[in-house]
């Protein structure tokens, strides 16, 4: 068996609740961006298409954080699952609930990379209007 222990979870926890903040931020700054071109949708009839094409990329980032968040909050619950079963010293669950714990983090990762790729299409958008204009 593996050797590991109740502080190897917990070793996971700083790292997560970064990423938990970081996502959050990533989500609100998203938030204020849908607002603001809502509002300039609303004023300005001669940019619609620009405006739908950074919508439609707004949409896609939306759920892809949704689903970051969600896995790094599972990722959280099965880490601190992983302590209580070592406190419980149920020591195969509580690797085996680690395992989960780190598999669902690495989804967060790669939808958070995911994200980034989007997002980045998010400028090249902005950049080929102001090239246009």
């Amino acid at each position: 068996m593996q050797n590991i222990s109740i502080n190897t979870p917990a070793l996971l926890f700083p790292a997560i609740t970064l990423l938990m903040l970081a996502y959050t931020n990533r989500f609100l700054a998203l938030a204020t961006l849908i607002r603001n071109l809502h509002a300039k949708y609303k004023q300005v009839q001669e940019e619609r298409d620009v405006i739908r094409a950074q919508i439609r990329n707004l949409k896609k980032r939306l759920v892809l954080i949704k689903q970051m968040q969600a896995a790094g909050i599972t990722s959280f619950f099965f880490c601190v699952l992983s302590m209580l079963s070592f406190f419980l010293q149920y020591e195969v669950w509580a690797i085996t609930i680690f395992g989960l714990s780190l598999i669902f983090l690495l989804l967060s990762l790669a939808l958070s990379l995911n994200e980034v790729y989007i997002s980045t299409k998010a400028l090249e958008i902005e950049l080929k209007n102001m090239e246009e204009e």
